[in-house]
């Protein structure tokens, strides 16, 4: 009878260990930046309820920069907590031959292994893209087969929560569409006559309805947020977990801003909501989105790894940035290497490869925006701010007053006035490049390159790909 006395209480007290965790959840949304009412969009005023609402219930942070502007990169970053250049995993769409692997250094783990070791069952409804080698099974407990964004993440429904075994915690991650949203279905959509484009832009009917279709994914996007906050009120989880809402880089609808370091290619959305968490806070200072890494631990109550780049966003040491650094290196078959320091009043870019324009070969070649941009270079009819932009000889450093200059077209590196301002952004960058470990470095391996060529073969123009073409 004692021992039965014992063994209850051993299990009343997991039991109540496991009540008092917070589920987690990641909002991992593609390609989206901030344009919705509550980070002051007018276009989207009244249209983005659901943010809108998660905002006044949480802590909006309205600089938030995400350590690359591509997909792989950003997640790779994200999914450890450490920079991507850190640890070999910068280069976009890496690792995916088992002729090319990569693996995360000795002793970094991802989040859900974290989380696994402690007790918390895993998940990831949608995309992985990764740019390290690893079974899906060794980071994730619920729905090891990778599922389709638009299908279902386990038997039960649209809710992979559902899927956690009653009683255990949970961390997940629900992948949207954001940017590349459908918005076929879309009633009330942004008119693009009334769109006003970049000065980077040619003002032509084309790019005003690229601008104003990312709004309309926007809308989307908030619908899809309504819809999984929703599901956990409805399962009676909301008041037991932490939401997280970000993006991994900016609005893939414009040429200049997914996968490139100017403030529209690195600025996204955050907002956190949940248990503990202060209601109707805006907080606006810089953070590096590699700071959600170090929150997420810290909400579970988890110790954080001494090797992250991130620190918790509601520690009571925690200290306020003065600049956050953002890094793009290869994307697809596309060789280049850009780093970004991002200062309270500054943006400051350095190119390493200057002999390459902005508007090289790359994914969106094909779609019209692109075609447009190339034949009217091509004529002789772009404007001088658009040729600059895409086709311009690439400086080797860009400094933009965002204050005075938030569409970054006046280039102040080449202007003695702000010598100074100049040299103090270079020293911050170089000493990152330093502390970090910056692989970028080095060249990209040849194992990763030859599988490269493989997959894309002619669109890999790069002089780097020359040794694999005889």
């Amino acid at each position: 009878m004692k021992l039965l006395s014992i063994l209850f209480l051993a299990v009343f007290h997991l039991s109540a260990s496991a009540a008092e965790k917070p589920n987690i959840l990641w909002v991992f949304v593609e390609d989206l930046s901030p344009w919705m009412e509550t980070y002051g969009d007018e276009v989207n005023a009244g249209k983005t309820p659901a943010l809108t609402a998660m905002s006044k219930n949480g802590v909006q942070f309205s600089r938030c920069f995400v350590p690359a502007p591509v997909c792989s990169a950003c997640r790779s970053a994200m999914l450890t907590g450490v920079y991507q250049t850190t640890t070999g995993t910068h280069h976009h769409r890496s690792a995916r031959t088992k002729e090319a692997p990569i693996y995360l250094p000795k002793g970094i783990k991802t989040l859900p292994q974290i989380f696994k070791e402690n007790g918390y069952a895993t998940f990831n409804k949608g995309k992985d893209d990764y740019n390290f080698t690893y079974k899906r099974g060794d980071h994730y407990t619920v729905g090891n087969v990778r599922q389709k964004q638009r299908g279902s993440a386990g038997k039960k429904g649209n809710s992979p929560w559902r899927d956690v075994p009653e009683g255990t915690p949970w961390f997940g991650q629900i992948q949207l569409r954001g940017g590349k949203a459908n918005t076929k279905k879309l009633t009330d959509k942004v008119d693009p006559s009334k769109m006003k484009v970049p000065p980077y832009f040619p003002d032509e009917e084309m790019f005003r309805a690229e601008w104003a279709h990312h709004y309309d994914t926007v809308r989307v996007t908030d619908m899809d947020m309504k819809k999984i906050m929703d599901g956990l009120k409805k399962d009676g989880l909301l008041e037991n977990t932490i939401v997280f809402f970000f993006s991994d880089h900016g609005n893939n609808h414009s040429l200049r801003h997914k996968q490139f370091c100017y403030e529209g290619g690195v600025h996204v959305p955050l907002i956190i909501s949940g248990p503990g968490i202060d209601k109707n806070v805006e907080r606006r200072e810089m953070i590096s989105a590699l700071d959600i890494s170090a929150t997420t631990l810290a909400l579970a109550g988890l110790e954080l790894p001494k090797y992250l780049h991130g620190q918790d966003l509601f520690a009571k040491d925690y200290k306020q940035r003065d600049h956050v650094i953002s890094a793009r290196d290869r994307c697809d078959y596309t060789i280049d290497r850009i780093r970004t320091v991002r200062t309270e009043k500054y943006r400051y870019i350095k190119n390493f490869l200057t002999d390459r324009i902005l508007l090289q070969p790359q994914y969106r070649d094909g779609q019209k925006p692109t075609k447009r941009l190339r034949e009217l270079h091509a004529s002789g009819e772009l404007g001088k701010i658009p040729e600059w932009a895409f086709f311009g000889k690439r400086p080797a450093e860009e400094l933009y007053d965002l204050e005075k200059d938030p569409h970054q077209v006046n280039n102040l590196a080449g202007d003695p006035v702000f010598a100074e301002e100049l040299k103090k952004h270079r020293d911050l960058l170089n000493t990152w490049i330093k502390d970090t470990g910056d692989k970028g470095e080095q060249p990209e391996a040849e194992d990763q390159l030859r599988a490269t060529f493989k997959r894309w073969g002619k669109r890999c123009v790069n002089p780097e790909f020359d040794v694999f073409k005889n």
